[in-house]
Order: structure tokens, then sequence, then C-alpha cells
């Protein structure tokens, strides 16, 4: 044994140098890493294009107080003038509808695939079917809706119809993230919860949701983004109207996508052309107004760990 340590080279602190890269290693870690910044540029590039697109040939109205304020009565596609209240409070209103009854059907429904109905049929069920509801266009749950709300019942297109229409697209993003989220709360805070002797719903109502609170406001903004947009409900299940309209009940309703729609075949005038690409700049800020709320929301609701 002397022998042999005796005769053993000594170390020399190059020999078992494990955090040096070989120049193959080195080239395939660059060319990824260029690969990936290319595809993100490629990717951006789109976005970048439709925002300054949008912008530039519609912030011109914007500036102006009367598109906040007034409607587009008694105007026409050749005729400046006018404003967008009409359709931005009718697109306020149709998505805040949809919202009220989307959310908490949501929520409930994320709560029970993950605290409750694990592994169980029912779960299993559910989750089917809310996978088959994520897939399905918007014309379809237009469809649906006009066959029952319409054919069935005998009701008037009005805007609750709607709304109710685009809860069938809402509910599925929304409780899929909800879902996701309640998923990343430790189980280490529940099991502190129930050994403190708290009951499993109050756990999930002042543990759990709260902790998850801002990825599902996240979830609740992606699924208004998604819907606010839609324009297949609108023209089916309610008329566009240029007049102010805020009873969802009552006759015809004014929104953005149907404005948008209603002087998109006339874009070689120019006060066409401007009022669609006006709606389509406020229909941009509108959600981007939303996702600043919620965000802000989000950071002073969550639970803070001290």
């Amino acid at each position: 044994m002397t022998t042999l340590a005796a005769n053993r080279p000594a170390y020399d602190g190059k020999t078992l140098d494990l955090t040096g890269k070989s120049g193959n290693r080195a080239f395939k870690n660059t060319l990824a890493s260029v690969l990936i910044t290319l595809c993100f540029l490629v990717a951006l590039i789109p976005l970048v294009w439709i925002l300054w697109t949008v912008i530039s040939k519609g912030y011109g109205l914007l500036a102006d107080a009367g598109w906040w304020s007034e409607s587009q009565r008694g105007i026409t596609v050749r005729r400046e003038g006018g404003g967008a209240y009409h359709a931005i409070m009718g697109t306020l209103i149709m998505s805040l509808i949809t919202a009220l009854i989307a959310v908490p059907i949501a929520i409930m429904g994320a709560v029970y695939l993950v605290e409750y109905g694990r592994g169980t049929r029912a779960a299993r069920v559910v989750s089917f079917m809310i996978d088959i509801l994520t897939g399905v266009p918007s014309i379809v749950a237009a469809l649906f809706i006009y066959a029952v709300w319409i054919t069935v019942f005998g009701f008037n297109r009005v805007g609750f119809a709607v709304s109710l229409s685009l809860v069938l697209l809402m509910l599925p993003v929304v409780l899929r993230s909800t879902e996701e989220m309640l998923k990343l709360v430790p189980d280490e805070l529940r099991e502190a919860s129930y050994a403190l002797g708290v009951p499993k719903w109050k756990t999930i109502l002042k543990v759990v949701v709260p902790t998850a609170f801002g990825g599902i406001v996240t979830g609740v903004m992606l699924g208004l983004a998604r819907v606010m947009g839609e324009t297949a409900p609108l023209l089916i299940l309610v008329g566009y109207s240029k007049n102010i309209n805020l009873n969802p009940f009552d006759g015809f309703m004014g929104a953005l996508p149907t404005m948008i729609n209603q002087d998109r075949t006339e874009l070689a005038l120019q006060p066409a052309a401007d009022r669609v690409w006006a709606a389509a700049l406020t229909l941009i800020l509108l959600v981007l107004l939303l996702n600043l709320l919620a965000r802000l929301v989000a950071r002073f609701s969550t639970i803070k760990s001290k």
C-alpha cells in the first residue's frame, strides 16, 4: 500500500476538470441558443407588425373625446364623426355577464377535480367534457344557444343570449387554468391546515384558493380575452345597433367586433376604414386594461409569506 501511494502521480488540479466543455458541446450549446433566439424573433415579428399596423391606423380617432362618449347613431359609412361608446359598453356588459356565469362554475369545477374527484369516474367524465368544450368553435356554441334560446323557448335575439354562448367558450379556459394552479399548491399547506383541525372546505376556501389566486385571475383574463373578440355569436344571436342600448335583455346591442364587421366592407371609404382600425385598437386596449387591473388585484390579494 505504501509503495502504490508513493508511485501515484501528484494531483495537479487539472486532471479532473468536470466543469469544462468540449468544443463539440460548446458549439451545440451556441447553436441551440441562436436557434431559440431566432424562433423568438420570428414569433415576435407578426405580433409587432399587427400592433404597429393597428396603432398607426387607429390612434387618430381615439384621441377625440367624442369617440369615448358618442355612438354611431345617424352616422353613415361615408360620413365622419360619431364614437364607439355604444360598442364599448355593449362589449363590457356582455363580457361581464359571461364572467359572472362562467367564473364561479369554472372555479368550483376545478376545485372538485383537484380536491374531491381525483381518480373518480365522475371526474374523468367532467375532464373529458371540458376537453371537448375546449375545441368547440364559437359558431357551434352560438348555433346551440340559438337552437335552445330562440327555437325552443321562443325568446328574442338579445345580448344575454350572446353571453350564454360565450360562457361555453370561456368555461374550459378558466377551468383548466384554475385546475393547474390548484395542483401547484403544496400539499404541505393542506396537511398543516388539517393538522390544526380545520375542515376541508375551509382549508380550500382560506388556504388553497387564496394561494392560487394570482394564477386563477390570470386564467380569468385569458378567458375574457378569448371571448371579447368573438364575432360569430354576435352575428347570430343579436343584431348590431348604432344606438346606445345598455339592456342585455331587450333589443339589439352594439359591440366592438360587430362594429368592425359593420364597416369592413367599405374599407375603400376613409371614414369607414378609420372607424374599423379605431375599433380594433379600442378592443386591444380594453383587453390590456383588464389584464393590468387583474394583475394589480392579484398582486395585493395573494397570500404573502412572512
